[in-house]
């Protein structure tokens, strides 16, 4: 393959990535699915995903987060979004085996999403201690993430 082919499925992704922020997922899921014809990433795996769970369609999501991971096992942005698509279904029990290999993935970034997510799942559980903490470590890695403030002041005013 060559460079020319590599930078070109890079600038398809960055083209698809800016319609999705758009909200123009037909032509995001048009760009993402060139880009992976040009070179299968596991980013345009994993970004196509998320413009399948916007459009609905999570079990499409999933599967191409499987592909990303297959693609690169050490990408953590897949493990991470297939264990957020799976509490947004109510299976919290299946989404935390997902979200702890987020956490440990080499190549993740940001780092605090898996932690929130985490929490998420624990809360949906019940299982407020371990939601706490996984919202208290998302915060230490990102002071400045509101969803977990939230998430955890919300939580404390609840077991008060």
């Amino acid at each position: 393959m060559s460079q020319e082919t590599l930078t070109r499925a890079w600038e398809v992704l960055q083209d698809a990535y800016q319609a999705q922020m758009e909200g123009d997922y037909e032509r995001a899921v048009e760009l993402y699915r060139s880009s992976l014809e040009l070179h299968p990433t596991a980013e345009a795996h994993t970004f196509l995903g998320w413009t399948y769970h916007f459009q609905g369609r999570i079990d499409d999501a999933i599967a191409e987060c499987r592909r990303a991971i297959d693609l690169d096992p050490e990408f953590g942005n897949p493990y991470n979004d297939i264990g957020a698509y799976l509490i947004e279904l109510g299976r919290f029990d299946e989404a935390i085996p997902w979200l702890e290999r987020a956490v440990e993935a080499e190549r993740y970034e940001p780092r605090h999403f898996p932690h929130y997510n985490l929490g998420r799942a624990y809360l949906g559980k019940e299982m407020y201690g371990r939601a706490r903490r996984c919202f208290e470590e998302a915060l230490h890695i990102e002071p400045r993430y509101s969803l977990a403030r939230q998430a955890l002041e919300s939580l404390q005013r609840m077991v008060n």
